[in-house]
Protein backbone atom coordinates (compact mmCIF):
# COMPACT_ATOMS: atom_id res chain seq x y z
CA UNK A 1 0.00 0.00 0.00
CA UNK A 2 1.34 3.37 -0.96
CA UNK A 3 1.98 6.81 1.08
CA UNK A 4 2.02 9.45 -1.23
CA UNK A 5 1.37 13.29 -1.08
CA UNK A 6 -1.03 14.67 -3.45
CA UNK A 7 -0.40 14.41 -7.17
CA UNK A 8 -0.80 16.26 -10.43
CA UNK A 9 -3.36 15.57 -13.25
CA UNK A 10 -4.78 11.90 -13.49
CA UNK A 11 -5.46 10.18 -16.55
CA UNK A 12 -9.06 8.66 -17.64
CA UNK A 13 -9.54 5.46 -19.24
CA UNK A 14 -10.24 6.31 -23.02
CA UNK A 15 -11.42 2.65 -24.18
CA UNK A 16 -14.36 0.17 -23.03
CA UNK A 17 -13.07 -2.69 -21.37
CA UNK A 18 -13.67 -6.26 -22.47
CA UNK A 19 -17.31 -7.20 -21.66
CA UNK A 20 -17.15 -9.68 -18.97
CA UNK A 21 -20.61 -11.35 -17.40
CA UNK A 22 -22.04 -9.71 -15.10
CA UNK A 23 -22.39 -10.69 -11.66
CA UNK A 24 -26.03 -10.27 -10.86
CA UNK A 25 -27.94 -12.31 -7.95
CA UNK A 26 -27.13 -15.52 -7.35
CA UNK A 27 -23.56 -15.86 -9.12
CA UNK A 28 -20.96 -15.88 -7.85
CA UNK A 29 -18.24 -13.61 -8.40
CA UNK A 30 -14.92 -15.58 -9.36
CA UNK A 31 -12.27 -12.87 -8.45
CA UNK A 32 -12.01 -10.00 -5.68
CA UNK A 33 -9.38 -7.26 -6.41
CA UNK A 34 -8.26 -6.17 -3.30
CA UNK A 35 -6.61 -2.62 -2.98
CA UNK A 36 -5.78 -1.25 0.57
CA UNK A 37 -5.39 2.59 -0.05
CA UNK A 38 -3.54 5.12 2.30
CA UNK A 39 -3.05 8.77 0.79
CA UNK A 40 -2.54 7.35 -3.10
CA UNK A 41 -3.83 10.07 -4.85
CA UNK A 42 -0.23 10.27 -6.85
CA UNK A 43 -0.87 7.04 -8.19
CA UNK A 44 -4.38 5.40 -7.86
CA UNK A 45 -6.04 6.38 -10.73
CA UNK A 46 -3.42 4.36 -13.06
CA UNK A 47 -3.98 1.47 -10.50
CA UNK A 48 -7.75 1.35 -10.93
CA UNK A 49 -7.89 2.17 -14.69
CA UNK A 50 -5.67 -1.02 -14.65
CA UNK A 51 -8.74 -3.11 -13.61
CA UNK A 52 -10.59 -1.65 -15.91
CA UNK A 53 -8.45 -3.13 -18.50
CA UNK A 54 -8.46 -6.53 -17.27
CA UNK A 55 -9.19 -9.18 -20.11
CA UNK A 56 -10.69 -11.42 -17.96
CA UNK A 57 -13.97 -12.26 -18.98
CA UNK A 58 -15.58 -14.12 -16.02
CA UNK A 59 -17.02 -12.13 -12.84
CA UNK A 60 -15.17 -9.73 -10.79
CA UNK A 61 -15.04 -6.77 -8.21
CA UNK A 62 -13.34 -4.40 -6.91
CA UNK A 63 -12.53 -4.31 -3.48
CA UNK A 64 -11.24 -1.11 -2.02
CA UNK A 65 -10.40 -0.09 2.22
CA UNK A 66 -9.52 3.55 2.68
CA UNK A 67 -7.74 3.61 5.38
CA UNK A 68 -7.94 7.12 6.89
CA UNK A 69 -6.40 8.77 3.50
CA UNK A 70 -6.29 13.04 4.26
CA UNK A 71 -5.90 13.48 0.36
CA UNK A 72 -8.04 13.43 -2.62
CA UNK A 73 -8.06 9.30 -2.57
CA UNK A 74 -11.35 8.83 -1.84
CA UNK A 75 -12.82 11.33 -5.07
CA UNK A 76 -10.87 9.00 -7.07
CA UNK A 77 -12.28 5.78 -5.80
CA UNK A 78 -15.79 7.33 -6.12
CA UNK A 79 -14.88 8.25 -9.78
CA UNK A 80 -13.51 4.73 -10.80
CA UNK A 81 -16.63 2.93 -8.89
CA UNK A 82 -18.76 4.59 -11.25
CA UNK A 83 -16.64 3.77 -14.25
CA UNK A 84 -16.24 -0.13 -13.26
CA UNK A 85 -20.13 -0.56 -12.18
CA UNK A 86 -20.83 1.01 -15.94
CA UNK A 87 -18.95 -2.06 -17.49
CA UNK A 88 -19.90 -4.32 -15.18
CA UNK A 89 -17.67 -4.33 -12.26
CA UNK A 90 -18.91 -3.87 -8.96
CA UNK A 91 -17.13 -1.93 -6.52
CA UNK A 92 -17.22 -2.18 -2.85
CA UNK A 93 -15.80 0.59 -0.57
CA UNK A 94 -15.06 0.62 2.94
CA UNK A 95 -12.94 3.21 5.06
CA UNK A 96 -11.36 3.77 8.22
CA UNK A 97 -12.46 7.34 8.71
CA UNK A 98 -11.19 8.26 11.81
CA UNK A 99 -7.79 10.65 12.15
CA UNK A 100 -5.38 7.39 12.09
CA UNK A 101 -4.24 4.88 9.73
CA UNK A 102 -5.32 1.29 11.07
CA UNK A 103 -2.27 0.18 9.14
CA UNK A 104 -1.59 -2.03 6.02
CA UNK A 105 -2.60 -5.42 7.43
CA UNK A 106 -5.72 -4.27 9.07
CA UNK A 107 -6.80 -2.26 5.70
CA UNK A 108 -6.23 -5.77 3.41
CA UNK A 109 -8.05 -7.90 6.09
CA UNK A 110 -11.23 -5.25 5.71
CA UNK A 111 -10.82 -5.39 2.17
CA UNK A 112 -10.69 -9.22 1.90
CA UNK A 113 -13.55 -9.70 4.46
CA UNK A 114 -16.07 -6.86 2.91
CA UNK A 115 -15.63 -8.86 -0.65
CA UNK A 116 -17.01 -12.07 -2.03
CA UNK A 117 -14.64 -13.60 -4.29
CA UNK A 118 -14.02 -17.05 -4.73
CA UNK A 119 -10.25 -15.87 -5.75
CA UNK A 120 -7.88 -12.87 -3.92
CA UNK A 121 -5.97 -10.79 -6.43
CA UNK A 122 -3.96 -8.64 -4.18
CA UNK A 123 -2.83 -5.20 -5.72
CA UNK A 124 -1.25 -2.77 -4.41
CA UNK A 125 -2.62 1.24 -4.85
CA UNK A 126 0.66 2.24 -6.13
CA UNK A 127 1.19 -0.63 -8.73
CA UNK A 128 -0.57 -1.26 -11.95
CA UNK A 129 -1.39 -4.20 -13.41
CA UNK A 130 -1.22 -5.74 -16.59
CA UNK A 131 -4.27 -6.44 -18.84
CA UNK A 132 -3.67 -10.29 -18.75
CA UNK A 133 -2.75 -10.50 -14.92
CA UNK A 134 -6.30 -11.56 -13.39
CA UNK A 135 -6.91 -14.31 -16.19
CA UNK A 136 -3.72 -15.69 -15.91
CA UNK A 137 -3.63 -15.79 -12.46
CA UNK A 138 -6.78 -17.36 -11.95
CA UNK A 139 -6.19 -20.02 -14.68
CA UNK A 140 -3.13 -21.10 -12.27
CA UNK A 141 -4.87 -20.81 -8.87
CA UNK A 142 -7.73 -23.39 -10.26
CA UNK A 143 -4.80 -25.85 -10.71
CA UNK A 144 -3.38 -24.95 -7.65
CA UNK A 145 -6.04 -24.35 -4.75
CA UNK A 146 -3.80 -24.22 -2.19
CA UNK A 147 -1.40 -22.24 -3.13
CA UNK A 148 -0.06 -18.46 -3.39
CA UNK A 149 0.10 -17.34 -7.08
CA UNK A 150 2.93 -14.77 -8.15
CA UNK A 151 3.98 -13.37 -11.41
CA UNK A 152 7.23 -11.82 -12.82
CA UNK A 153 7.04 -7.80 -12.50
CA UNK A 154 8.93 -4.89 -14.06
CA UNK A 155 10.29 -2.23 -11.75
CA UNK A 156 9.58 1.58 -12.01
CA UNK A 157 11.92 3.07 -11.89
CA UNK A 158 13.19 0.91 -14.34
CA UNK A 159 16.95 1.39 -12.53
CA UNK A 160 15.99 0.89 -8.81
CA UNK A 161 16.61 -2.30 -6.92
CA UNK A 162 18.03 -4.03 -10.12
CA UNK A 163 19.65 -6.90 -8.10
CA UNK A 164 16.16 -7.55 -6.25
CA UNK A 165 14.33 -6.98 -9.53
CA UNK A 166 16.54 -10.06 -11.17
CA UNK A 167 15.91 -11.52 -7.62
CA UNK A 168 12.16 -11.82 -8.38
CA UNK A 169 12.08 -12.68 -12.23
CA UNK A 170 15.02 -14.89 -12.52
CA UNK A 171 15.15 -18.13 -10.96
CA UNK A 172 16.75 -20.47 -13.10
CA UNK A 173 17.10 -24.11 -13.59
CA UNK A 174 20.68 -24.19 -11.65
CA UNK A 175 17.98 -23.56 -8.81
CA UNK A 176 15.19 -26.24 -9.47
CA UNK A 177 14.58 -28.73 -6.64
CA UNK A 178 14.15 -32.50 -7.08
CA UNK A 179 12.80 -33.02 -3.77
CA UNK A 180 8.91 -33.05 -3.70
CA UNK A 181 8.18 -33.40 0.11
CA UNK A 182 4.06 -33.08 1.31
CA UNK A 183 4.86 -30.12 3.30
CA UNK A 184 6.95 -26.98 2.02
CA UNK A 185 7.73 -26.11 5.59
CA UNK A 186 11.17 -25.88 4.57
CA UNK A 187 11.61 -26.94 0.87
CA UNK A 188 12.47 -24.51 -1.90
CA UNK A 189 9.46 -23.06 -3.55
CA UNK A 190 8.65 -24.62 -6.69
CA UNK A 191 7.17 -22.30 -9.03
CA UNK A 192 4.82 -23.50 -12.62
CA UNK A 193 4.03 -21.59 -15.22
CA UNK A 194 1.07 -22.36 -18.21
CA UNK A 195 2.97 -22.01 -20.97
CA UNK A 196 6.85 -23.04 -19.75
CA UNK A 197 8.93 -25.55 -17.98
CA UNK A 198 8.83 -26.34 -14.23
CA UNK A 199 11.53 -24.20 -12.72
CA UNK A 200 12.38 -23.54 -8.86
CA UNK A 201 14.84 -21.54 -6.77
CA UNK A 202 14.80 -19.69 -3.79
CA UNK A 203 14.42 -20.89 -0.37
CA UNK A 204 12.15 -18.73 1.92
CA UNK A 205 15.09 -17.58 4.22
CA UNK A 206 16.11 -14.47 1.55
CA UNK A 207 16.55 -11.00 3.31
CA UNK A 208 14.34 -9.83 0.53
CA UNK A 209 11.26 -11.43 2.40
CA UNK A 210 8.24 -13.39 0.51
CA UNK A 211 10.19 -15.44 -2.36
CA UNK A 212 7.01 -14.47 -4.80
CA UNK A 213 6.31 -11.06 -3.16
CA UNK A 214 3.15 -9.76 -1.83
CA UNK A 215 2.29 -7.25 -4.86
CA UNK A 216 1.65 -10.48 -6.68
CA UNK A 217 -0.55 -12.71 -4.83
CA UNK A 218 -3.25 -14.37 -6.01
CA UNK A 219 -5.31 -17.41 -3.92
CA UNK A 220 -8.87 -18.56 -3.14
CA UNK A 221 -10.53 -17.19 -0.30
CA UNK A 222 -10.72 -20.32 1.51
CA UNK A 223 -6.85 -20.62 1.55
CA UNK A 224 -6.69 -17.20 2.86
CA UNK A 225 -8.74 -17.54 5.81
CA UNK A 226 -7.23 -21.09 6.72
CA UNK A 227 -3.93 -19.53 6.94
CA UNK A 228 -5.93 -16.91 9.09
CA UNK A 229 -5.07 -13.20 7.64
CA UNK A 230 -2.55 -10.49 7.98
CA UNK A 231 -1.36 -9.23 10.98
CA UNK A 232 -2.94 -6.36 12.23
CA UNK A 233 -0.26 -4.65 14.64
CA UNK A 234 0.04 -1.45 12.20
CA UNK A 235 3.39 0.10 10.74
CA UNK A 236 6.42 -1.24 11.35
CA UNK A 237 4.72 -5.31 11.19
CA UNK A 238 5.78 -7.15 7.89
CA UNK A 239 2.18 -8.56 7.46
CA UNK A 240 2.95 -10.28 4.23
CA UNK A 241 6.24 -11.84 5.61
CA UNK A 242 4.49 -13.37 8.48
CA UNK A 243 1.17 -14.36 6.69
CA UNK A 244 3.98 -15.98 3.93
CA UNK A 245 5.69 -18.23 6.92
CA UNK A 246 2.16 -19.28 8.29
CA UNK A 247 1.63 -20.13 4.41
CA UNK A 248 4.41 -22.46 4.32
CA UNK A 249 3.93 -23.92 7.58
CA UNK A 250 0.79 -24.97 7.18
CA UNK A 251 1.52 -26.82 4.07
CA UNK A 252 0.70 -24.33 1.11
CA UNK A 253 2.95 -24.27 -1.88
CA UNK A 254 3.87 -21.17 -4.08
CA UNK A 255 3.59 -21.13 -7.61
CA UNK A 256 4.99 -18.18 -10.63
CA UNK A 257 3.01 -17.49 -13.40
CA UNK A 258 6.22 -16.66 -15.48
CA UNK A 259 4.81 -13.97 -17.44
CA UNK A 260 5.40 -9.64 -16.19
CA UNK A 261 1.96 -8.96 -15.37
CA UNK A 262 2.68 -6.46 -12.36
CA UNK A 263 4.40 -2.76 -13.03
CA UNK A 264 5.96 -2.52 -9.69
CA UNK A 265 6.99 0.64 -8.11
CA UNK A 266 9.44 1.93 -5.56
CA UNK A 267 9.38 5.47 -3.94
CA UNK A 268 10.87 6.39 -0.48
CA UNK A 269 6.87 6.56 0.77
CA UNK A 270 6.16 3.17 0.07
CA UNK A 271 4.57 1.53 3.50
CA UNK A 272 7.36 -1.28 3.01
CA UNK A 273 10.01 1.34 4.02
CA UNK A 274 8.40 1.57 7.46
CA UNK A 275 9.64 -1.68 8.52
CA UNK A 276 12.81 -2.14 10.02
CA UNK A 277 15.68 -4.45 8.70
CA UNK A 278 15.78 -5.87 12.48
CA UNK A 279 12.04 -6.65 12.46
CA UNK A 280 12.51 -8.57 9.47
CA UNK A 281 15.41 -10.14 10.38
CA UNK A 282 14.68 -10.93 13.57
CA UNK A 283 11.76 -13.15 11.81
CA UNK A 284 13.56 -14.82 9.63
CA UNK A 285 16.03 -16.42 12.12
CA UNK A 286 13.12 -17.70 14.07
CA UNK A 287 11.70 -19.55 11.29
CA UNK A 288 14.90 -20.60 10.06
CA UNK A 289 15.43 -22.29 13.62
CA UNK A 290 11.95 -23.72 13.71
CA UNK A 291 12.03 -24.98 10.00
CA UNK A 292 15.47 -25.97 9.34
CA UNK A 293 17.95 -25.86 12.25
CA UNK A 294 15.40 -27.95 14.60
CA UNK A 295 16.23 -31.13 12.26
CA UNK A 296 19.55 -30.23 12.26
CA UNK A 297 22.22 -31.96 14.88
CA UNK A 298 24.89 -29.72 13.61
CA UNK A 299 25.92 -27.25 10.58
CA UNK A 300 28.36 -24.64 9.11
CA UNK A 301 27.95 -21.39 8.72
CA UNK A 302 29.36 -20.05 5.24
CA UNK A 303 30.80 -16.68 6.08
CA UNK A 304 33.42 -15.96 9.07
CA UNK A 305 32.45 -12.35 8.24
CA UNK A 306 29.78 -9.40 9.87
CA UNK A 307 26.63 -11.38 8.13
CA UNK A 308 27.72 -14.86 9.09
CA UNK A 309 28.70 -13.83 13.11
CA UNK A 310 25.63 -11.57 13.28
CA UNK A 311 23.55 -14.79 12.43
CA UNK A 312 25.28 -16.87 15.25
CA UNK A 313 25.16 -14.04 17.79
CA UNK A 314 21.39 -14.30 16.61
CA UNK A 315 20.73 -18.13 17.12
CA UNK A 316 19.76 -19.30 19.99
CA UNK A 317 22.05 -20.67 22.72
CA UNK A 318 21.06 -24.36 21.88
CA UNK A 319 21.34 -23.37 18.01
CA UNK A 320 24.53 -22.21 18.48
CA UNK A 321 25.85 -25.06 20.31
CA UNK A 322 25.37 -26.88 16.87
CA UNK A 323 27.40 -24.30 15.07
CA UNK A 324 30.39 -26.55 14.41
CA UNK A 325 32.72 -23.95 12.21
CA UNK A 326 32.73 -21.03 10.28
CA UNK A 327 33.48 -21.23 6.54
CA UNK A 328 35.25 -18.62 4.01
CA UNK A 329 37.93 -17.80 0.79
CA UNK A 330 39.26 -15.05 2.82
CA UNK A 331 42.78 -16.28 3.68
CA UNK A 332 42.99 -13.27 6.60
CA UNK A 333 39.62 -14.53 8.71
CA UNK A 334 40.88 -18.25 7.99
CA UNK A 335 44.66 -17.84 9.53
CA UNK A 336 42.76 -16.42 12.33
CA UNK A 337 41.84 -19.82 13.46
CA UNK A 338 38.54 -19.16 15.00
CA UNK A 339 35.91 -16.89 16.25
CA UNK A 340 35.38 -15.97 19.51
CA UNK A 341 31.93 -15.60 20.95
CA UNK A 342 32.92 -12.23 23.21
CA UNK A 343 29.53 -11.62 24.06
CA UNK A 344 29.16 -14.87 25.57
CA UNK A 345 28.43 -15.35 29.47
CA UNK A 346 29.94 -18.83 29.36
CA UNK A 347 33.63 -19.61 30.88
CA UNK A 348 35.87 -20.51 28.54
CA UNK A 349 34.08 -17.63 26.20
CA UNK A 350 33.11 -19.86 23.10
CA UNK A 351 35.72 -20.33 20.40
CA UNK A 352 34.27 -21.63 16.39
CA UNK A 353 36.77 -22.47 14.49
CA UNK A 354 37.31 -20.88 10.93
CA UNK A 355 38.47 -23.20 8.22
CA UNK A 356 38.56 -22.82 4.08
CA UNK A 357 35.28 -23.80 2.65
CA UNK A 358 36.58 -27.02 0.79
CA UNK A 359 37.34 -28.30 4.30
CA UNK A 360 34.03 -27.49 5.88
CA UNK A 361 31.33 -30.31 6.51
CA UNK A 362 27.78 -29.95 5.55
CA UNK A 363 25.11 -28.90 5.73
CA UNK A 364 25.54 -25.35 5.39
CA UNK A 365 23.77 -22.05 6.28
CA UNK A 366 25.22 -19.67 3.46
CA UNK A 367 25.53 -15.84 4.42
CA UNK A 368 27.19 -15.07 1.74
CA UNK A 369 25.26 -12.58 -0.65
CA UNK A 370 24.14 -14.13 -4.14
CA UNK A 371 25.09 -12.24 -7.47
CA UNK A 372 28.10 -10.36 -6.32
CA UNK A 373 31.35 -11.45 -6.46
CA UNK A 374 31.11 -11.92 -10.34
CA UNK A 375 30.02 -16.00 -10.42
CA UNK A 376 33.24 -17.23 -7.61
CA UNK A 377 30.71 -17.56 -4.92
CA UNK A 378 28.45 -19.93 -7.23
CA UNK A 379 31.35 -21.82 -8.41
CA UNK A 380 32.62 -22.92 -5.42
CA UNK A 381 29.14 -23.86 -4.55
CA UNK A 382 28.64 -25.56 -7.12
CA UNK A 383 31.77 -27.92 -7.01
CA UNK A 384 30.95 -29.32 -3.82
CA UNK A 385 28.24 -31.01 -5.64
CA UNK A 386 25.62 -30.31 -2.86
CA UNK A 387 21.83 -30.24 -2.87
CA UNK A 388 20.10 -27.06 -2.07
CA UNK A 389 17.27 -27.96 0.76
CA UNK A 390 19.05 -30.95 1.71
CA UNK A 391 22.57 -29.64 1.99
CA UNK A 392 22.42 -26.19 2.08
CA UNK A 393 20.44 -22.87 2.17
CA UNK A 394 20.26 -20.28 2.08
CA UNK A 395 20.37 -17.21 4.48
CA UNK A 396 21.72 -14.20 2.70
Amino acid sequence: MAEAGRAGGSSAATRRPVPRRAAGRGCAVQVSVIVPVHNSECWLDQCLKSVWDQDFKETMELSVFNDASKDGSAEIIEKWKIKLEDAGVPVIVGSNDSSQPRGVGFAKNQAVIQSSGTYLCFLDSDDVMMPQRVRLQHEAAIQHPNSIIGCQVRREPVDSTERYTRWINNLTEEQLLTQEQGSLAYQILKFQAKDSPRVGGKEVFTSHGPTVIMPTWFCSREWFFHVGKFDEGGKGVPEDLLFFYKHIQMGGEVFRVNHCLLLYRYHPQAATHAVLEGTIWNHRVRFLEDRVLSSWTSFTIWNAGKQGKKLYRSLSPANQKKVTAFCDVDEKKIAKGFYTYEESEERPKPKIPICHFRNATPPFIICVKLDLTGGTFEANLSMLNLQEGVDYYHFN
